[in-house]
């Protein structure tokens, strides 16, 4: 008999912690019905002396990102901001995000999710700009113009990222790095100016920006 294949919602979470924390969430979130996940390092930032709303004032950040159905999801994204007291400066972030499309799965199809409510509903976008290695800290710097309080960059070596040789016509190799921003979403457009003009996106080659919405903040400080 084959087996059923269900339509569902689908949402990724994304949670960046302390160097060290990754494991443990992802353990936690395991046994609360997550399948699995994947770890990759990363670098907060924001200058110690702001209390940034994406509360990354250490260096050394663990970014963990986790798949599931959307009920499950945003259960789970709760569960793991009151266990590990992301309602605390310094102890994590974690946001979910949609997603459209899902690959390498055998029982799981995506639903349609045009005309949701929710989408209406965004206070938050995530940015991201993949940029030639030394450019990142550029890239900060721009968004911070922009209005932005901060942000992570990750190396594009991390976990599993050499097994994917292109993304939006783009080579995602070693000397690639990638700016991950959390914006409110009424700051996004100033940001992704700064970013695109100071880095000179408009000419092939020297990067790319793409932004998501937010469905979900946890540990965010204004």
């Amino acid at each position: 008999m084959p087996s059923t294949i269900r339509n569902i919602k689908a949402e990724l979470i994304c949670v960046i912690v302390n160097d060290g924390q990754a494991e443990r969430i992802l353990k936690y979130a395991r046994k609360h019905g997550v399948k699995g996940g994947t770890v990759t390092m990363g670098t907060g930032t924001v200058p110690s002396k702001i209390l940034d709303f994406l509360g990354l004032a250490d260096i050394r950040k663990e970014i963990l990102y986790l798949l599931a159905e959307q009920d499950v999801a945003y259960k789970v994204a709760a569960d793991i901001s009151e266990k590990f007291q992301f309602a605390k400066p310094n102890h994590g972030i974690a946001f979910t995000t949609s997603v459209c499309d899902i690959t390498g799965s055998r029982n799981i199809v995506c639903e349609t999710r045009e005309g949701e409510d929710e989408m209406n509903q965004v206070k938050y976008h995530i940015i991201n700009a993949i940029v030639d290695k030394g450019m990142a800290e550029v890239a900060i710097k721009a968004a911070e113009r922009g209005g932005s309080k901060g942000g992570t960059i990750i190396n594009a070596r991390g976990a599993g990222v050499h097994e994917v040789r292109r993304v939006f016509a783009m080579d995602i190799e070693p000397e690639k790095e990638i700016v991950l921003i959390l914006s409110e979403v009424d700051a996004t457009d100033r940001i992704v100016d700064e970013i695109a003009k100071d880095l000179k996106l408009d000419e092939p080659g020297n990067g790319i920006i793409f932004v998501q919405n937010a469905n979900r903040t946890y540990g965010i400080f204004k």
